[in-house]
């Protein structure tokens, strides 16, 4: 009996701050910057032959539009090759962004990245060779809390911008895409990773 009531407990806490942590991260994602900053960061996600996925198309054309308005200077695209790719995820993007008229030598890429972790240490190491200083970090509103967590771990100056055209829009993929936020922030945070 007693074993049972602590099992109830421990899951009970688990569970309210599982909810806890889904607040603060929904909470989070209207959080939204157009600080004059000296790069955007664009978390990637995902390819397939040699298409942005619909997702990271948005936050694509996200940058670029922080860009054509002069808020940002530089470019940083993230995310290395997925099975059977060819090209990484940041050489499409780059792609991609080229054709929307800008100037390649404001665009910089790393292709090692699988993970948002690293990700962003891949765009830290970017941004400490070429003395860059600030940062606006861009993804879907409900990523932006663990991304922001993790970045600033790295010491990175930034601010979030969410995309505004996010895939993300009904209510049960917004339901599935916060409950993924808060499962992976929630884990983080009993290993130390955010």
């Amino acid at each position: 009996m007693k074993k049972n009531k602590i099992f109830f407990i421990f899951t009970f806490s688990i569970l309210c701050y599982f909810i806890f942590n889904g607040y603060k991260i929904y909470s989070y994602s209207f959080n939204y910057s157009e600080q004059k900053s000296d790069v955007g960061i664009v978390l990637g996600a995902g390819t397939s032959d040699n298409n942005l996925s619909p997702v990271f198309k948005e936050r694509v054309n996200h940058v670029i539009y922080l860009y054509n308005k002069g808020i940002i200077s530089k470019i940083i695209f993230t995310g290395g090759f997925g099975e059977n790719q060819t090209n990484s995820d940041s050489e499409v993007a780059k792609t991609y962004t080229l054709k929307q008229d800008v100037p390649n030598k404001d665009i910089l890429i790393e292709t090692k990245s699988k993970y948002t972790f690293e990700n962003i240490h891949e765009a830290k190491i970017l941004m400490d060779s070429l003395n860059l200083k600030t940062a606006l970090l861009i993804s879907d509103p409900f990523h932006m809390k663990r991304s922001m967590d993790l970045a600033a771990n790295l010491n990175i100056d930034s601010q979030s911008s969410p995309t505004k055209t996010s895939l993300y829009k009904s209510f049960f993929p917004k339901l599935k895409s916060l409950f993924h936020e808060t499962f992976y922030y929630t884990l983080g945070t009993f290993s130390g990773n955010n």
